[in-house]
């Protein structure tokens, strides 16, 4: 056990964390969880643990608070984090913005400086394709020049790729790569880990499944009137498994030395456009039931179309999208019954 390396994933109790925690350690790594709860349940990571087989190292702790973070890094021996820790819903950040550059990006700069004070080499960052914004052109590619943010929650993703950029530059040993996802969807396979919002859902999934199990009596569809060919906003839908695969393909080239630069930028997408009223549909079809929906107005901060060029993660990763879209909105169903006990 000893020889394999170990990867701490902070925010690690989230949706994004815990099924790339669970690819790590089917890829041979060792993982170390912290997270504070903030917007996570204990229950994920016993989910974790349950589909693994076995315990996780885990921590509670809030990485905005440097002298929790520091004991961390003094007792496990990983030289690679996956940042994930973070607050993400658009519409909270625009009506509290100081919250969101506060958490966010605070968080951040404590992981790099505690990186830097231990001497451990290697990050990966949770970035967004809202760093995109309205791109001119589709698909986008890493290339593609990042538009000014439409909300704050997306500006700290810009100033955290900004903040990771230059200190890999400025520090000897430091090497960074961020994940620019596009919207992650779907849930592990058991139905033991997947996406659990509190409150009112941000993203379009949770709100499709609870619609389906009556906890919201109708979906809303912002806005009918895009320009693309229903009307309903294009999006890259991603299922959560492939992309905990693209974090593995990402510490394999960290920890294999294979990097080019000591800062790299990957798109993670499955570079297939779809329409809001067609993932309903898909949903409708592969889980056999209806949604009541609704169109209703367009909401501010949403862009008409984006989806990615993934050419650049598939050569150079050697990862790629390989899960289907009705297995993805089955899963997604699936765990949504385990969490309110439907049969």
């Amino acid at each position: 056990m000893a020889n394999k390396e170990t990867v701490l994933v902070s925010g690690g109790a989230g949706y994004i964390g815990t099924h790339t925690a669970v690819a790590l350690v089917e890829a041979g790594y060792d993982v170390v969880i912290i997270d504070n709860f903030s917007n996570s349940e204990p229950s994920a990571v016993e989910g974790v643990e349950k589909i693994l087989g076995r315990k996780v190292a885990f921590e509670k702790v809030d990485t905005c608070d440097k002298d929790a973070l520091r004991k961390v890094f003094e007792k496990y021996p990983f030289n690679t984090v996956i940042h994930f820790a973070a607050y993400k819903a658009v519409g909270e950040s625009m009506a509290e913005p100081l919250k969101y550059y506060q958490n966010n990006l605070v968080s951040f700069m404590n992981i790099v400086e505690m990186m830097k004070e231990f001497n451990r080499p290697n990050i990966l960052f949770s970035s967004s394709a809202t760093v995109y914004g309205d791109a001119e052109k589709l698909p986008v590619t890493e290339t593609t020049p990042r538009q000014p943010a439409t909300s704050p929650y997306g500006n700290t993703k810009q100033i955290a790729e900004d903040i990771l950029r230059d200190c890999c530059r400025a520090y000897e040993g430091l090497y960074g790569i961020a994940l620019r996802y596009f919207n992650p969807i779907g849930a592990h396979p058991s139905a033991l880990i997947g996406e659990l919002p509190r409150g009112v859902p941000n993203n379009l999934i949770p709100f499709v499944t609870q619609t389906a199990a009556g906890i919201r009596p109708m979906l809303s569809v912002f806005g009918s009137d895009y320009n693309t060919p229903d009307g309903t906003c294009l999006r890259d839908y991603i299922d959560v498994v492939d992309l905990a695969k693209a974090h593995v393909a990402a510490v394999n080239r960290m920890t294999g030395h294979k990097m080019e630069q000591k800062y790299e930028i990957f798109n993670v997408g499955t570079g297939t456009p779809l329409s809001v009223l067609e993932l309903i549909t898909r949903f409708e079809t592969a889980n056999d039931l209806k949604l009541p929906y609704k169109i209703v107005d367009r909401r501010p901060g949403d862009v008409p179309a984006v989806w990615a060029d993934t050419a650049l993660a598939n050569e150079v990763l050697g990862w790629k999208a390989e899960r289907d879209i009705d297995d993805t909105l089955r899963a997604s169903w699936a765990w949504e019954k385990h969490v309110r006990g439907i049969k």
